[in-house]
């Protein structure tokens, strides 16, 4: 067999053992099938309380910003655009905090609940001297 031959082999060889790889990988990053513990099926654990508090929580986000009528001021869509992200926050919070049980997340919580508020406080108050032209 020619050299060439052996080169363009080879190179097949790899190309195709790079394809695999890439499929491999693609698929392991995108089939998260078998994330979770185990011992609840997906429609158990989507049907928890937690569950519906914060798909609760990310539907009125969502349906907020989706509603928000843009100024062409970046600072005041912005900041409007905050005030239900800040939110969603809080509510996603309370519900760890209501349904959760590792001290380390409900700290976390309960700190994200206090900025949120004086975050969105300090948005509201910002918009008040600001106003949509």
């Amino acid at each position: 067999m020619s050299l060439m031959k052996k080169i363009v082999l080879a190179l097949i060889a790899a190309a195709l053992l790079a394809t695999f790889a890439l499929e491999t990988v693609v698929r392991a990053q995108t089939d998260h099938s078998g994330h979770g513990t185990g011992a609840v099926s997906s429609t158990e654990a989507a049907d928890a309380p937690a569950s519906q508090a914060y798909k609760a929580a990310m539907d009125k986000m969502h349906s907020a910003m989706s509603a928000q009528k843009y100024t062409g001021d970046a600072d005041v869509d912005f900041a409007v655009g905050m005030i239900p992200h800040h939110q969603a926050a809080i509510d996603m919070a309370k519900t760890v905090l209501q349904h959760g049980k590792d001290p380390e997340i409900r700290k976390l919580a309960e700190d994200v609940v206090a900025a949120q508020e004086r975050e969105i406080k300090q948005l509201e108050t910002w918009l008040e001297k600001h106003p949509a032209n």
